[in-house]
């Protein structure tokens, strides 16, 4: 139920697995879907890009009809007219492992013909008008069993369907969480509003210094997904392969009231106090305003997302976190990936409810892990010397962990995980911890906010972490990977300590400093910017 992204690529997925299986996929629209104004969700992370491009086999799609993302890039530049007179943070060059700008609509379009193209039905402008699940005890069995059936209109009559398995791909619409009481609040409450306009936002020409402007190989910021950060909020900028740019603003509902932001015009007079170079770009492009949504409490949780009586959710239909770092298409690739290996082991024959604990509760410890990032984190975002370093340590935790079990498959590899149980366990304590230690070092923080570029690609461990991501690992070096990242995240644990604490001695760091431990051995070479470990020589 549902033919957006989760919904297709999890048909591709599973054919891919199951070249014989019987898929329907039953969506809303009509296709083909407008270009540039269809869909937020335009900047895809490592996962979600390695999951569209090798998993999925749509390489080609991405490299040639699709942008390459400059990484993410963010600028403190609240209140500032220029772009140029403060911290930037982002990569001089690009990182080895690709990820890609997605225009929705050339996206969507294009898969829902392959999916057709791979004997897959494909049903657009199909509403689900009902849904009947399954006898759940019945269907536990590894037999046939019951099915669940489908009722949908389209062009005027309602029609029928029945399937061994029911997934629930079908967006905020949330048809499952509907029907079982599924849906759960967190506690992040967070708005947001976009648009697209039909034109290209460079903010590379948003400077006249030539230096700026070359720090930068190629010197080409506006492919990067460009945040511009302030107290309680960040905007963002995205460019798309149609030539359209998308625009949004997400802000802490308590901080920025969506009153204030929820049409073009009161957008606009909140960039003029808030991003004014922003507005003045945008001042004369009123006539290429493409759509404009405003959404309340885009954040959010459920209860279940699988079952042993074949039944799944999927996508935005589950849980959804922020989009700061991007991360809706990395969830769509872990929990599609759960279903697939569900579904291909049901098939086989095997007992499924033992998995579908398991494959959950990874589900859920993620989804809460990364909830971390971003809940009661909105305050930092004005902050030019803790923000960097924050982000440094949620790529590091990211890249470091959870993409490494993405990448080498090791998601449904249950010893895997068995036997780095302790290892697993400590990265989401350090970062559990982290995350309110580096809360609490901005509330001190002098907040300086000089004229420079923090460089990601001058780290050689940063850029290095990154290329690794691809590399092939058999058990042994998987297992060495992830004990080297988890000493890593210990490592630059205890600099980001050292450093915050040098300058500010108040600052309770016990909680981190029991799970670095006394052991812990310094790192060969610093771990962060230059900048940090002068200001840390200066304040001991």
């Amino acid at each position: 139920m549902g033919g957006g992204l989760a919904g297709l690529t999890l048909a591709l997925q599973l054919r891919r697995r199951l070249p014989s299986l019987e898929i329907v996929v039953l969506e809303r629209l009509r296709h083909p879907v407008p270009e540039a104004a269809h869909k937020v969700g335009e900047s895809s992370v490592e996962i979600a890009a390695d999951y569209f491009g090798r998993v999925l086999g749509l390489e080609e799609h991405l490299q040639t009809q699709q942008l390459k993302k400059f990484g993410f890039r963010f600028f403190f530049s609240d209140g500032r007219d220029r772009i140029d007179d403060g911290v930037e943070l982002g990569a001089s060059r690009y990182l080895a492992t690709p990820s890609y700008q997605l225009d929705r609509g050339i996206f969507e379009n294009f898969l829902a013909e392959h999916v057709a193209s791979q004997g897959i039905r494909v049903i657009d402008g199909a509403t689900i008008v009902a849904f009947t699940l399954a006898d759940a005890n019945a269907a536990t069995a590894t037999g046939v069993g019951p099915h669940h059936e489908v009722v949908y209109h389209r062009n005027g009559t309602d029609q029928r369907i029945t399937a061994k398995w029911l997934i629930d791909a079908s967006g905020r619409a949330g048809l499952m969480k509907r029907k079982l009481d599924l849906a759960e609040p967190n506690a992040h409450d967070a708005n947001a509003v976009w648009f697209r306009i039909g034109s290209r936002i460079d903010i590379d020409t948003w400077s006249t210094d030539s230096a700026w402007r070359e720090r930068c190989d190629p010197p080409a910021r506006w492919l990067s997904t460009n945040h511009l950060c302030g107290h309680g909020y960040w905007v963002w900028l995205i460019p798309l392969a149609s030539g359209s740019h998308s625009v949004g603003i997400v802000a802490e509902a308590n901080i920025h009231p969506l009153r204030s932001m929820n049409s073009f015009e009161r957008a606009l007079d909140w960039f003029r106090k808030h991003q004014p170079r922003l507005a003045r770009a945008l001042e004369d492009k009123r006539d290429l305003l493409q759509d404009f949504v405003a959404l309340r409490g885009f954040s959010y949780g459920c209860k279940r997302v699988l079952s042993s009586a074949r039944w799944a959710v999927t996508g935005e239909a589950g849980v959804f976190l922020d989009p700061f770092y991007s991360p809706g298409g990395d969830f769509i690739a872990i929990s599609n990936t759960f279903v697939t290996d569900l579904i291909a082991k049901d098939f086989a024959g095997e007992a499924i409810a033992p998995y579908v604990r398991v494959y959950e509760q990874l589900y859920f410890s993620f989804y809460r892990s990364m909830l971390t990032l971003y809940a009661e984190q909105y305050g930092m975002f004005a902050d030019p010397e803790v923000l960097p370093v924050k982000v440094i340590w949620d790529y590091t935790y990211y890249w470091g962990v959870l993409c490494q079990l993405f990448f080498q498959r090791r998601l449904t590899d249950l010893t895997s995980m068995a036997r780095l149980r302790e290892e697993l366990a400590l990265t989401m304590a350090l970062n559990d911890a982290m995350q309110p230690f580096l809360r609490e070092w901005s509330k001190v923080s002098a907040k300086r906010n000089a004229a420079r570029m923090l460089d990601q690609a001058s780290l050689r461990w940063f850029a290095e972490l990154n290329r690794g991501l691809r590399d092939e690992l058999d058990d042994a070096a998987f297992k060495a990977r992830i004990r080297e990242n988890a000493a890593l995240l210990k490592s630059l644990a205890a600099e980001i300590v050292a450093t915050a604490v040098a300058e500010h001695p108040g600052l309770d760091a016990s909680g981190l400093m029991q799970l670095i431990g006394d052991s812990q051995a310094p790192a060969s070479e610093p771990l962060l910017f230059p900048a940090y470990a002068r200001a840390r020589s200066a304040a001991a």
